[in-house]
């Protein structure tokens, strides 16, 4: 079978491999759609924190079911999305169902070789069916989770105003939720190409460029008051740091970016708005499921951000193309 390996920071493979053996309580996927995320574009860069090279990177992924045991209520050719966080059941975070930061978790193209290969066998318990959604929808689930996650994580209520900082795809996914829920959603970037399409496709009450002027655009935006939720999906330090200022009295902050760095704040400034600083990892079943059903229901408007599309035959030479700003990526798949 065809796999795309990262051997190194830079530079990707394509090399012939054996197609994986099925063990019990595995299914055998023959691998559809792969997304392209902006953790493989950090395993790309060499800048993910988790990850030992080589790597088949990939973990956005839709399939169609090979083969699996017979009492998996799978069946040949039943096209499935993976949950690709693979948690151990046992430890203290999945006996409390928060399977998403299991202290023992292999994240598929990160701890372990993922999706960017024809074939992938994995245990069943992370295979569900796409029922309701196309291969290229099941392939984005996992990213729009991300956000719903960290929208849930935020308790984001109807008439709440909401900042997100950083306008890529998670930071999107966490706009478009927070909207389903109600809240006034304001983004704050640098690229003006994404804040268009923040208000263009999916419709954000205000978008605000990064410069000397956006603090006081986001004070006016809110009367002075700021923010009740903000969520940084930015991956930058500076950023991250400079959120706190942001934050409403008795408002939260929602970390969904994660970097290599220690985050510091203003302690007063921290305790008289009574604020909540939150982190926000992964996904849950729960909100897979929220997701699924946005999409069913025609919420999500995943044609405007599937802006790309790759073939894994190719992707060593076409994925560095990815990493260019002119190039307007939003959301890339890989067909396989």
């Amino acid at each position: 079978m065809l796999t795309v390996i990262c051997e190194k920071p830079g530079t990707l493979l394509s090399e012939t491999r054996q197609t994986p053996e099925r063990m019990k309580g595995e299914v055998l996927l023959r691998v559809r759609r792969v997304g392209v995320c902006g953790t493989d574009m950090h395993i790309f860069t060499g800048n993910q924190p988790y990850l030992q090279y080589p790597r088949v990177m990939g973990h956005e992924l839709s399939g169609t079911v090979e083969a699996a045991d017979d009492d998996s209520g799978l069946e040949y050719g039943d096209p499935v999305y993976v949950m690709p966080y693979l948690s151990c059941g046992k430890c203290i975070a999945c006996r409390n169902g928060k399977t998403n930061c299991c202290v023992n978790i292999q994240v598929l193209g990160v701890h372990r070789d993922g999706a960017m290969t024809e074939y992938l066998s994995v245990p069943a318990q992370f295979v569900q069916k796409a029922e309701g959604i196309t291969l290229d929808q099941a392939a984005m689930l996992e990213f729009l989770a991300i956000g719903a996650h960290a929208v849930r994580r935020g308790d984001v209520g109807a008439g709440q105003r909401v900042l997100v900082v950083g306008a890529g795809p998670i930071g999107m996914a966490a706009m478009i939720f927070a909207k389903l829920r109600g809240a006034t959603v304001t983004a704050l970037d640098s690229r003006e190409d994404r804040l268009r399409f923040c208000s263009d496709k999916i419709g954000v009450a205000a978008s605000v460029s990064l410069g000397d002027a956006d603090a006081e655009k986001l004070s006016d935006l809110t009367d002075g008051e700021f923010f009740d939720v903000v969520f940084d999906a930015t991956g930058n330090a500076n950023a991250m740091r400079r959120g706190f200022d942001f934050i409403a009295h008795g408002g939260k902050y929602v970390f969904i970016s994660i970097v290599r760095d220690v985050i510091s704040f203003s302690d007063p400034e921290f305790h008289k708005r009574e604020a909540t600083l939150l982190g926000s990892r992964n996904a849950t079943q729960e909100d897979f499921d929220t997701v699924l059903k946005a999409m069913r229901a025609g919420l999500i408007p995943d044609e405007a951000l599937n802006t790309h599309r790759l073939q894994l035959s190719t992707l060593p030479a076409d994925f560095p193309k990815l990493l260019d700003p002119s190039a307007g990526v939003v959301k890339a798949i890989v067909e396989c």
